[in-house]
């Protein structure tokens, strides 16, 4: 008996595990769609003459930051948003 709960507790842990990961993953993904959006923003703002080419390459910077902590996965996601 105990060899089963040994195994459940196991198998327990692992989908808690990736459970986990998942939610890491769509922080990850949530973050870097927002980062995207300021420098969307910024562009914008830059090109219709309410914003500075500072704004923009800060911005800029912050997605470059975001890719390489954690990858460039975001920029191919869904699309669907939050």
């Amino acid at each position: 008996m105990s060899g089963f709960l040994d195994r459940a507790k196991e198998q327990a842990q692992s989908a808690l595990n990736q459970g986990k990961q998942k939610v890491d993953e769509v922080q990850q993904q949530r973050a870097g769609n927002d980062l995207l959006k300021r420098l969307g923003a910024a562009y914008y703002a830059e090109r219709h003459g309410g914003g500075s080419p500072e704004a923009t390459q800060q911005a800029l910077t912050a997605v470059q930051a975001h890719i390489t902590a954690h990858g460039d996965a975001f920029l191919r996601g869904s699309g669907s948003g939050s």
